[in-house]
């Protein structure tokens, strides 16, 4: 019963949004998501706690304001996400464009498979969806909801255009099935794991439990591993899908080694974004949670 009231809440939300024209979803999303700021202490905590670890440089007052902008930026998204049937390939651009479809079409032209690195910063639910619209789809690895209708609701509009999703739990053969056929895989590498799945590199200079796979899968396969950020561009007032050139990967005669040097690697690259645009990082993750062995929590 509690997970069919939930929906229906969720439900009439996302029906809400939709119908409103744009401007008004989006002010209506950002005003959600400042209500959530103020209802919830112990994410601003979190956040703030997160921002101490790894911006200590800043004033107490700049990091809440961070915390506040992302709290906006999480429920613009939303509005986005919720209207993601009125889009189609000749309106997207309204809302997100692309910049340097080139470095994605040489790293797909490989021939080996494309893993899209990316992380929970600026529309990461638009930049796969803006991509499927391109005639680009692409497999999504994430976790399943906990309530199982308002999961199938987001996996319907994540998969509107052609995006599949792995489970989280249980992708790494229809990983390699996907990137032997030449596809597209997104990864979201920045939250934090347990071992084995997880092994320890720096992020933000402190250690943190993070996702191997990637590494270990882009070794094994020789796929390309795209940077790929969807970016707020306040001046656009739209999205921008940054994305690089694929990544030059370590390769030494020691496997292990390479993994975790190429995890490292994978941090510095989202850590250089966040750096960039610390107001639309996820903050609100206890990113930090695992520890290394003998060392004392963090939160």
């Amino acid at each position: 019963m509690r997970h069919r009231l939930e929906y229906a809440l969720v439900w009439l939300l996302v029906k809400g949004l939709q119908v409103l024209p744009r401007p008004l979803a989006r002010a209506a999303g950002m005003g959600l998501g400042y209500l959530i700021y103020l209802a919830h202490p112990r994410l601003r905590r979190v956040g703030l706690r997160n921002l101490e670890i790894a911006l200590p440089e800043l004033p107490k007052t700049q990091r809440r304001k961070i915390i506040r902008k992302v709290f906006s930026g999480l429920g613009r998204q939303l509005a986005e996400f919720c209207r993601f049937p009125k889009y189609a390939k000749g309106n997207i651009s309204e809302v997100i464009i692309y910049d340097g479809i080139e470095n994605f079409e040489a790293a797909r032209a490989r021939g080996k498979g494309v893993l899209f690195l990316t992380a929970h910063i600026g529309g990461w639910e638009i930049s796969s969806f803006m991509h499927s619209l391109h005639s680009h789809p692409m497999h999504i690895v994430a976790r399943g909801l906990d309530n199982p209708y308002i999961d199938r609701l987001v996996t319907q509009y994540r998969t509107l255009h052609g995006n599949q999703i792995f489970d989280k739990d249980d992708y790494a053969r229809g990983l390699l099935a996907a990137l032997r056929n030449g596809e597209t895989v997104g990864i979201l590498m920045d939250t934090n794991m347990t071992p084995p799945q997880g092994i320890f590199a720096d992020f933000f200079g402190t250690p943190a439990c993070t996702a191997s796979g990637l590494a270990r899968v882009a070794l094994k396969t020789d796929a390309a591993v795209l940077p790929g950020f969807a970016i707020w561009d306040a001046n656009l007032r739209k999205y921008r899908l940054h994305m690089a050139p694929a990544l030059e990967l370590i390769r030494t005669a020691d496997n292990e080694a390479d993994i975790a040097a190429n995890t490292a690697l994978f941090n510095k690259v989202i850590e250089s974004f966040v750096r960039k645009y610390p107001e639309q990082w996820l903050w609100v993750h206890r990113r930090w949670k695992t520890r290394p062995d003998g060392q004392p929590g963090l939160y």
